[in-house]
């Protein structure tokens, strides 16, 4: 996958809760700890990101919080995002779908259905917690055929070296080391 030209940047918003209680391995995880599901939510999206280009921010409720002034930090090219007391991560999409207007391709990652409607009535696509999975997965299986498929290549532009030549490689990488 290619990153998208500025103009026609695409934005992701991940309800990361939600995503979180719905996929499998995500909810076992989060029985054990909820802070390793969201680390490997976030790894999971960055990894994404790299392969898509795509914008992505995902946030967190933090609502129920006492005192929680909220929070932004970027991980790997993601935007990470912690509501503030009182605030969910429905409330911070909407708002922040309502800032970017009509003029950008925003789809908002979901399973909650009335969720998914306020996006829609405000110009956004959704996609639900479900189809998230499989774009990613497939998307991550693509990057890895590619990948092989690269070093397939570059194994078969070695064998067409002369054993001389590969030697002499081979001495100069291991006196570079």
């Amino acid at each position: 996958m290619k990153k998208k030209n500025l103009e026609h940047k695409e934005y992701l918003f991940v309800d990361g809760y939600n995503i979180i209680n719905s996929w499998d391995s995500l909810k076992e995880k989060q029985c054990i700890s909820l802070e390793e599901a969201r680390d490997e939510l976030i790894e999971i999206l960055a990894e994404y990101h790299h392969y898509s280009g795509i914008e992505i921010s995902v946030v967190f409720d933090a609502y129920k919080v006492k005192g929680n002034m909220g929070g932004e930090e970027s991980y790997k090219g993601i935007k990470v995002i912690y509501t503030k007391e009182k605030e969910t991560a429905d409330h911070y999409i909407e708002r922040t779908l309502d800032s970017l207007g009509r003029m950008k391709r925003i789809r908002v990652a979901t399973s909650d259905w009335l969720e998914q409607q306020i996006v829609l009535s405000r110009g956004g696509t959704r996609i639900s917690a479900r189809e998230l999975e499989v774009e990613i997965f497939n998307a991550m299986n693509m990057a890895k055929r590619k990948r092989k498929d690269i070093n397939k290549e570059n194994n078969l532009q070695l064998g067409r070296l002369g054993e001389e030549l590969l030697k002499k490689l081979d001495n100069w990488n291991k006196s570079s080391d």
